[in-house]
Order: C-alpha cells, then sequence, then structure tokens
C-alpha cells in the first residue's frame, strides 16, 4: 500500500491563500477585536489493567455464559468498583497480530440513577478495523488488539468478565487469553459550545500582508480546518448543503482545474458534514501530517457495533469516544473512519484530511487503499437501520464517489493488501458501494444493514442524475 504523506502545515498555509477566492458559503461570527483563547475539548482515558479471576465459587454468580466448573479456561477481569466518570468501554491487549478467542462482558453504573446494568456483551472481532498489513500505521509500534467499543452512557462504575474459549485443548491459543489485557474506560469530555453562523461574518480576519488569524483554535485544529477550504471557512462547525448544480461549481472550483464541469456531469448534491470542529476533536490527539491515497474507487460501509442506546444529541460525544478510542487505546494515528452517519441521518467528518480529498483510512483491512470508509453508529446485526441514516448514506456516496467519477451501481477492482479473505496482492472486482464484509470475513455492518446496500447503491446514483 501506498499513501502519500501531506504537511498539515502546507495544507494550512495553502489554505489560507485560497480563503480570498472562496465561494460564498455560511462563516462563523468571529470577534472583530482581542484574542480569542482555543478552546481544547476534554476527555481522559482510563486504562486499567485485568487480573486473573479465583476459582468459580469466588466470582459473582450470575454471569451469563460464563461457565461454573473449576475447570474454566483462562479467565481474567475486573471486580466490581467505582471510577472516574466514562462513557465508553473497550478491551485492549498487546499484539495486534493476536486475536481474542472467547467471550467479554461487562455491566456499569449509571453515573445518574447509581443502578447497575446487566451484563453486557462486548463484540471481540475488530481488528478487520484496522490499517493494512504492512502500512506505517500498523508498524508504527503503538498499535493494539483490541475489541469493537461499547457506548454505555455517563458511567462511575464497572466490572469486567473475559473468558475464554470453552471446550479447547489447552495447546490451541483459543484457551488462554492475549497477554497485557486491559479495560479502556472512555469520558468524551462535555461538547464545545457551538458558535452560530449568521451569515454576516467572515471566517479568519486577515490582514493586508495575506496572513490569516485563527481565533479560538490551536494549529492542529486550524490546520484540520483549513483541510476543508474552499467548502467552508477556516473554523466551521460544518460544511453546509448544495443543490447539485452547486456541487458541481465547488468541485470544479476545489480542484484547482483538475476537474471540470464538462468531465463531472454525475455529482451528487453535497449533503450538510458536520466537521471535526463541529464535534469537538481534539486535533492533537492524532498524528499531525494527513494521508492520502490516489483515488477512491469505492465506499465500504460499516457499522460501529458500539450499540443503538444513544441518543442523536449525543452522537459528537460518541464520535469523539471512538476517535479517543482508536487513538490513545487502539494506538491508530486518527479516527479510522473517513464519515460517520448518527441514526437521525446526521453526517460527521471522519479522519482529517479534508472531506473531499481521498483520505487514506483505517477501516477495512486490505482494502484501503483507494477506497473510504462510512461507518453508521450503531449496531445492526438484529436491529434495522433507520431509514434517514441510510438515506444519509446514499447522499454521502453520491456526492463523494461522483467526485472521482465513480457510478454507485458499479463494479471496480482493487488489489488486497492482506487479510483474512483474500491474501495480498490479489485483484478484486467489487461492488462501488461495498459492505465491510464483502472484503474481509466478518459480521460488519450487520445483516440488517449489509441488506439496504443495493437500495442504497440504485438511490445513489439517482442522487447524481444518472439514467
Amino acid at each position: 500500500m501506498r499513501g502519500f504523506l501531506a504537511s498539515s502545515i502546507g495544507v494550512a498555509t495553502a489554505a489560507a491563500l485560497a480563503l480570498p477566492l472562496a465561494l460564498p458559503t455560511p462563516a462563523l461570527a468571529t470577534p472583530s477585536t482581542g484574542a480569542v483563547a482555543p478552546v481544547t475539548p476534554g476527555g481522559s482515558t482510563q486504562s486499567l489493567p485485568l487480573a486473573p479471576l479465583g476459582p468459580s465459587a469466588d466470582r459473582t454468580p450470575g454471569v451469563p455464559g460464563m461457565s461454573a466448573s473449576p475447570r474454566v479456561p483462562e479467565t481474567q477481569g475486573l471486580d466490581a468498583r467505582e471510577v472516574k466518570t466514562f462513557s465508553l468501554v473497550g478491551v485492549v491487549w498487546d499484539d495486534a497480530g493476536t486475536e481474542l478467542h472467547g467471550r467479554v462482558q461487562v455491566r456499569t453504573r449509571s453515573a445518574r440513577t447509581a443502578t447497575w446494568s446487566d451484563w453486557q456483551d462486548v463484540e471481540i472481532h475488530n481488528s478487520e478495523h484496522a490499517a493494512d498489513p504492512g502500512a506505517a500505521e500498523r508498524a508504527s509500534g503503538r498499535v493494539r488488539g483490541a475489541t469493537a467499543p461499547l457506548w454505555v452512557g455517563e458511567s462511575d462504575g464497572v466490572e469486567v468478565r473475559v473468558q475464554a474459549e470453552p471446550g479447547a485443548p489447552s495447546t490451541r491459543p483459543g484457551s488462554r487469553l492475549p497477554s497485557g489485557m486491559r479495560i479502556e474506560l472512555v469520558d468524551p469530555g462535555a461538547d464545545v459550545p457551538v458558535r452560530a453562523a449568521d451569515g454576516k461574518n467572515g471566517g479568519p480576519v486577515g490582514d493586508d500582508k495575506g496572513e490569516v488569524a485563527a481565533p479560538g483554535m490551536t494549529m492542529e485544529m486550524a490546520e484540520s480546518s483549513a483541510a476543508n477550504v474552499p467548502h467552508a471557512a477556516l473554523g466551521a462547525d460544518e460544511i453546509p448543503e448544495l443543490n447539485k448544480a452547486d456541487s458541481t461549481a465547488d468541485a470544479v472550483f476545489a480542484s484547482d482545474g483538475e476537474l471540470t464541469a464538462a468531465a463531472a456531469p454525475f455529482i451528487g448534491p453535497r449533503p450538510r458534514i458536520v466537521t471535526r470542529k463541529g464535534w469537538g476533536a481534539d486535533e492533537s490527539l492524532r498524528e499531525k501530517a494527513f494521508v492520502y491515497t490516489s483515488s477512491v474507487k469505492a465506499a465500504f460501509v460499516h457499522h460501529s457495533a458500539s450499540g443503538n442506546n444513544y441518543a442523536c444529541k449525543d452522537a459528537p460525544a460518541v464520535l469523539r469516544s471512538l476517535y479517543r478510542y482508536h487513538v490513545i487505546s487502539s494506538g491508530w494515528r486518527d479516527l479510522g473512519y473517513n464519515f460517520a452517519v448518527d441514526k437521525c441521518g446526521t453526517v460527521y467528518e471522519g479522519r482529517a484530511g479534508g472531506v473531499s480529498k481521498a483520505v487514506l483510512g483505517a477501516h477495512t483491512m486490505g482494502f484501503n487503499t483507494n477506497s473510504m470508509g462510512v461507518v453508521v453508529l450503531g449496531t445492526y446485526t438484529s436491529a434495522g437501520p433507520p431509514a434517514v441514516a441510510v438515506d444519509a448514506v446514499a447522499r454521502l456516496t453520491a456526492w463523494k464517489l461522483g467526485l472521482f467519477g465513480r457510478d454507485p451501481r458499479g463494479k471496480t477492482t482493487l488489489t488486497s493488501g492482506g487479510g483474512n479473505r483474500y491474501p495480498k496482492g490479489k485483484k478484486v472486482s467489487m461492488n462501488i458501494i461495498s459492505g465491510h464484509r464483502d472484503g474481509f470475513a466478518t459480521e460488519c455492518p450487520g445483516k440488517k444493514l449489509y441488506g439496504r446496500l443495493p437500495t442504497t447503491r440504485t438511490s445513489s446514483a439517482k442522487l447524481q442524475g444518472r439514467p
């Protein structure tokens, strides 16, 4: 896999120079005088080591699915305890190449009601959401094995049990747990206040030398935001939706002459996209440079497997938690997905680098190159995805795939970077809009969401204006 590394400072400089030429878009109001201190998002991660559990007689009874026999496979966990407030949990271990065969369960205490939840299963198969084998991101030395994250809401108590696969012989890895197991308790921090756009004030303030100030933003925040110029002003909390004609004009302008209106008649209307600043990403967590691939030939649809127990108003907090779990707990360079969609149909910018660019993600092991990853927040194995969320995926892919001349109903050929379904180097024909399971042996994006992809392809193509 090859990725193209771009200096974020260079992106910011180029964006600043482009600002006077940007298409008219709603901009955030900024103070005309006085310095504004950058607002750094909060949030924290508690990482607690798991310990071997004693004989079954010493364990808490009533854990569903856990063996009561003294001859149980290896079991680790954490007794019920009070902890600092958190909202998302996951389990990590030292070696990303080691798989966890067994069962992970947690129960948590609500910070608001002081009641304990029932035991909840945590999805253990998560390695397929990662950088490709041999990629620089995977070879950083910081990447850990990890379960899927689980959103539990604001909690201040936790208990966890991890049991290796029952019935496996002692000589088989399945009977033993990975080394260095820890429970990660993620607090997303408070929402960052959003300053409403009034349509009258410009975004950044410039002087006659062309230098651009970014009130209320750190350098990392400004660099991330600048990657979306001219689609939105520097410091914007959202990129506004456009109709089809304006989306094409905007794309032609942003391509700096590489795209012409005549060559791009099938760009769908751009949906409203909440930027990283809008959902409160802590830009100090990610690696500083942006990494690009050469094109976007396919879109892989995922579910986050983090549960459906969230309100739409909490979606930015869910996203901040996923981001922190990917970077701090799992050791990735940034959030793995390029875009996220919540169950109310709001679209969010994912991995930094620019929503219209071919940003290299870490979402579909083996097929991250020349693709994009879209995650629908929630678990859609047995629960059906909301229609508005599916519609948002269609609208997003109609626009983004249209920028790269892709027909959502068509097929494309991708070269595998290695995985459990296709060996490295194999050329694979795939639907341009595919599910994660099409590139990797996994349940993702869940049976119910996967079943909606045929109509998503049709709707996306229709939005592009294809016959």
